[in-house]
């Protein structure tokens, strides 16, 4: 059984590091994982003014989200938190009465040029999706911060360093064995 998880990016940048490593993770767990990148670079800020009839843009990504087994978020760190686009993205996925985020399985892998590997953006992350409205179940003791990336990828942007790979490797593992557990606690 392959598990479909939809990957957020939390970046809007073409060159971002943590889009790298979504396909990463991509290409090498696709037995287990069938990972699909949403992005969220062209989303109409949130407003209350239209979130009862959101663009299109917005339906489709909801619905993009909705249509998983599970979520990933790839947070990249700006100004010691996530990035306003991705807060703006949260901001939709929590409105709208649908829930969309609420008792989906998902895990948290963030990546930065800094040695701290989106530390404080993670835990903001984790902060925001505690609300009622969102609360995704995560999976606990398995936080993804990878620092020094742009050292630990090659010219062909691929995750090189051993050291990193073995470590996601247990991740995903951990993921896997985490997605089990609570789609069996979910259908009882």
């Amino acid at each position: 059984m392959t598990i479909k998880v939809k990957a957020i990016i939390g970046s809007t940048s073409s060159t971002s590091f943590n889009l790298k490593l979504v396909e990463h993770m991509r290409s090498r767990y696709s037995e287990q994982l069938e990972i699909t990148p949403v992005f969220i670079n062209d989303l109409e800020m949130f407003s209350i003014d239209i979130e009862s009839n959101p663009p299109a843009n917005v339906v489709d990504f909801k619905n993009n989200v909705k249509d998983s087994d599970a979520v990933l978020f790839a947070v990249p760190e700006y100004n010691f938190s996530i990035p306003g686009a991705l807060k703006n993205a949260i901001d939709w996925l929590s409105r709208g009465g649908d829930f969309t985020l609420q008792g989906k399985p998902g895990f948290i892998v963030g990546s930065s040029m800094g040695v701290m590997g989106s530390i404080r953006a993670q835990m903001h992350l984790r902060e925001i999706l505690s609300n009622p409205a969102l609360a995704p179940v995560l999976l606990p003791g398995n936080e993804v911060y990878i620092g020094a990336v742009h050292t630990k990828m090659n010219e062909d942007d691929e995750l090189t360093d051993k050291a990193t790979i073995d470590f996601l490797d247990s991740v995903v593992y951990n993921f896997i064995k985490f997605y089990k557990r609570t789609a069996i606690t979910a259908n009882v």
